[in-house]
């Protein structure tokens, strides 16, 4: 018997369009896997079952032949809006209210055919890098014990256990990069402005940014051009390029463990092998790029937090957010950021691309960290996951490509940043470690 699950998003869009699969077959067999399989995993807040069946028969009358996603099940992250669902961001404070309209990422999701079947776990106001809270917890595929990461936790865990080929997250300090890192997936935190983001009040301050979580470079292209709203992507061809490594964390004190090192170290070897122009070099990363992290991070959390009930807030996000209130107006006057943009760019018109570990070791245990204090939780999340923040705060392109596995058996990753408008070259490279170290693309849970 034929199954849709574990193909790709091109692949099922393509046989849609062919009419070898309808839309209705597709989404039965993904939302049959995630009936099976997540009571272990926690991907979902919220499954769309019989609204995504009906939404497929309703596909099924359109010209699919046009629809570069025809029929392929996608996931949504749960502090986006998604029509008829409410919309909880992972708090017990936020509204159980039904969205009256899609976000315009969900809505061109759907104007190119793919099916929303749920809405995924996230910590509470999306901000640690662990997914556990009231709506539930989402584990790590390859290792039950071990968080997804956060804060898309949910999103990414349901693509690595093969529930859906894609979904969508969003990304403030890391929060696509580090569960793809952490489920062995491609995760790609576009440049600013490049996918409209309107994400919680404000953006972060400008530095979420929507994007897409897949399992091969073809699916993060496709994805990535249709929330962009542009013409399809293609791959660039044979293009030398001048790729930086550096395995030094930028935030000062934290170490990155030699299985995230060695990654880094090897990746660059294989893209060197290849012909492109690989050195050693560290970006210049300042002293303040640690307190700067912290103070746009909390104040970040501050901003969404201002019109929910603080009495009904975990303590750790009530601590958080009064951290950051403190920081409200300097953060958005954005001084710092265009100060790192600044002391950045030279290393960028040396380098086309930096390549470092994607963490600096593996994810957390899977527990109840929503109900552990404040100063451990930022300590967990600092020491495991030093390497993104700079990147929102430039509001430059970064993405997480598998690479190598962790002596549990888990997936490795490192991390490649470019300048802005260099997505299609990151996802080039991407595509090109895929080929030269191929990873096994869905966690093996049946």
């Amino acid at each position: 018997m034929t199954t849709w699950v574990g193909r790709t998003a091109a692949e099922i869009a393509a046989a849609v369009r062919e009419k070898q699969a309808t839309p209705r077959e597709v989404v039965a067999d993904h939302l049959a896997r995630i009936e099976r399989l997540d009571h272990r995993v926690g991907a979902f807040r919220t499954l769309r079952a019989e609204a995504a069946l009906a939404e497929a028969d309703e596909l099924a009358s359109r010209d699919l032949g046009a629809l570069p996603l025809a029929g392929v099940p996608v996931a949504v992250k749960d502090n986006l809006p998604v029509r008829g669902e409410s919309n909880r961001n992972g708090s017990a404070a936020s509204p159980d209210t039904p969205a009256d309209h899609d976000h315009v990422t969900v809505a061109r999701l759907r104007a190119a055919g793919a099916v929303v079947v749920g809405l995924t776990n996230v910590p509470e106001l999306c901000v640690f890098g662990t997914t556990d809270g009231v709506h539930g917890t989402a584990r790590n595929p390859w290792d039950l014990s071990r968080t997804a990461g956060g804060s898309s936790g949910g999103s990414a865990a349901a693509v690595a256990a093969g529930m859906v080929p894609i979904a969508l997250g969003n990304d403030g300090m890391g929060s696509l990069r580090i569960p793809a890192a952490n489920c062995g997936l491609i995760g790609l935190k576009p440049g600013h402005g490049t996918v409209p983001a309107g994400i919680g009040h404000g953006d972060w301050f400008g530095m979420s940014e929507n994007g897409p979580l897949a399992t091969t470079a073809e699916d993060a292209r496709l994805m990535l051009s249709v929330l962009a709203d542009i013409e399809p992507l293609r791959p660039l061809g044979a293009v030398t390029r001048k790729v930086a490594v550096s395995v030094r964390s930028p935030l000062a004190g934290v170490r990155v463990s030699r299985s995230y090192t060695n990654a880094a170290r090897e990746a660059a070897g294989l893209l060197a092998r290849a012909g492109h122009e690989v050195r050693r070099a560290d970006p210049p990363y300042p002293l303040w790029l640690s307190t700067t992290s912290l103070a746009h991070w909390t104040a970040g959390t501050a901003v969404d937090a201002e019109d929910l009930d603080r009495r009904r807030l975990t303590r750790r996000t009530r601590v958080h957010a009064a951290v950051g209130r403190r920081f409200v107006r300097s953060v958005r006057d954005g001084d710092r950021r265009e100060q790192l943009r600044r002391r950045l760019e030279p290393f960028f018109a040396a380098h086309d691309v930096l390549l470092t570990p994607a963490l600096a070791r593996r994810g957390p245990a899977a527990a109840a960290w929503h109900e552990r204090g404040w100063l451990r939780n930022l300590l967990a999340n600092s020491a495991y996951s030093p390497m993104t923040p700079p990147w929102n705060l430039t509001g430059w392109p970064a993405l997480s490509v598998p690479f190598g596995t962790l002596p549990s058996g888990a997936p490795c990753a490192v991390q490649l940043v470019g300048r802005p408008g260099s997505e299609p070259a990151l996802l080039d490279l991407a595509g090109q470690l895929e080929e030269l170290r191929p990873w096994r693309r869905t966690a093996p849970l049946e």
